[in-house]
């Protein structure tokens, strides 16, 4: 669940990145976004700040993947609060 959420996150960063060097303005307030969450990262249209970005994108992933995954395994299938009730 963590390589999927990371592969996920850390793609589309990449993808809205490299189009941002090819259209400029495209996907502006997103990176901008990322900008603001991701220390080190700066929302410039460089490859440099697409691959700082995609890293930390990858990152991100792969934490909060590993949490869904955690919360989701909190849960047994014969667990009470998992059956449905008749």
């Amino acid at each position: 669940m963590a390589v999927a959420c990371s592969l996920l996150w850390g793609g589309s960063f990449f993808c809205v990145g490299i189009a941002n060097l090819k259209w400029p303005g495209y996907g502006k307030a997103f990176l901008e976004l990322a900008s603001s969450i991701y220390p080190g990262y700066h929302a410039l249209a460089t490859l440099k700040s697409v691959l700082i970005g995609t890293a930390y994108a990858l990152l991100d992933g792969a934490v909060g993947g590993a949490l869904l995954a955690f919360i989701y395994n909190l849960c047994p299938g014969d667990s009470k609060c998992c059956q449905e009730k008749k």
